[in-house]
């Protein structure tokens, strides 16, 4: 399964070991789920991580991006353009999961990608990627 997390998700689940966004994360970061990525979202990543407020370790956000990094699939979404999102910064990540028909785009703001505007890509919350995948490991 290939998903691309928004940053509003790895920052959850990094704030907070328990609730749906860690086990999201914690997903990605066993190599269970596939991450897919750009250079554009690994580079907000670590912007947004770095970021005082949330007194992450730095060695902590060091392994996870590293490990999304290398674990993930790097893709390519220059072919994704005029994606017209109310926040042109979620761009990428739309763009990515387009590129790599990836099965969800998980975020904790759905408003940030209206229906209309996803392309046919299933954007989803954490707490609707979890059930998701419970009713679809059940079969």
């Amino acid at each position: 399964m290939k998903i691309v997390l928004d940053t509003n998700v790895v920052v959850s689940g990094l704030l907070q070991a328990q609730g749906n966004p860690a086990q999201v994360l914690a997903l990605v970061l066993s190599g269970a789920i596939q991450i897919c990525h750009d250079k554009r979202i690994l580079a907000e990543y670590a912007e947004v991580l770095a970021r005082p407020r949330f007194k992450f370790d730095p060695k902590r956000v060091r392994e996870v991006l590293n490990k999304i990094e290398t674990d993930g699939l790097a893709v390519d979404a220059a072919g994704e353009s005029n994606l017209n999102l109310p926040d042109p910064d979620d761009e990428p990540f739309l763009a990515v999961a387009l590129a790599a028909s990836a099965d969800f785009l998980v975020t904790g703001n759905l408003a940030d990608y209206p229906p209309d505007k996803r392309r046919g890509c299933a954007v989803v919350s954490p707490a609707a990627f979890m059930t998701e995948r419970q009713r679809t490991a059940g079969r």
